[in-house]
């Protein structure tokens, strides 16, 4: 795994170590990115099940101005953590140990949120009820891109409270599902 292009191109990340976690392959990263805009002129990223961290420290290295990463796995927060001691950057991301339901109602009045991802365990997901919970937190802002991966057999609602899809791709087993909020939808 590598960080694939912008500030910290090329710079190689670590795994978490054991089969908890199934981290986003480089091809799919790289997909994402083309999809969603090469480079961001800044905002802020929400990873709410971080893993390896690659996606959030691929999106700071991209433009977004800052990270917080959430992951309940002890041994995802320290590879979160070495990877992101590569950027030499570590002001612009934030780590917490947490449940991603908890995490929600911590962010709660903190902070808003330009992009999300959404990479749960895919016997464990509640994308949905996540999505509307982060909308009724008043988590995003107008414009806001959610990015979900999924089982690809697995079928998302088109809309979500005020977040619509606009793109799904299949990528061997996963599916990536796209969603933009759109604050004026939701009222």
């Amino acid at each position: 795994m590598r960080i694939i292009t912008g500030e910290y191109g090329g710079r190689r990340l670590k795994a978490v170590p054991g089969n908890n976690t199934r981290p986003t392959t480089d091809k799919v990263k790289e997909s994402i990115f083309n999809i969603i805009g090469p480079y961001f002129n800044g905002g802020n990223c929400l990873d709410l099940f971080a893993g390896s961290g690659g996606l959030a420290i691929e999106a700071v290295s991209r433009g977004m101005d800052s990270a917080v990463l959430i992951d309940r796995d002890p041994l995802a927060i320290k590879t979160i953590k070495e990877n992101i001691s590569v950027t030499k950057e570590l002001d612009k991301f934030e780590i917490y140990r947490n449940d991603a339901n908890r995490a929600i109602d911590l962010l709660r009045g903190k902070k808003k949120f330009d992009l999300l991802f959404l990479d749960p365990p895919y016997a464990k997901q509640e994308i949905e009820k996540q999505i509307e919970k982060i909308v009724d937190s008043d988590l995003l802002n107008d414009e806001a891109i959610i990015i979900c991966e999924v089982d690809k057999r697995t079928q998302l609602n088109e809309n979500i409270g005020a977040a619509k899809v606009f793109r799904k791709e299949v990528y061997g087993a996963s599916q990536i599902v796209m969603y933009e909020y759109a604050k004026e939808m939701g009222k």
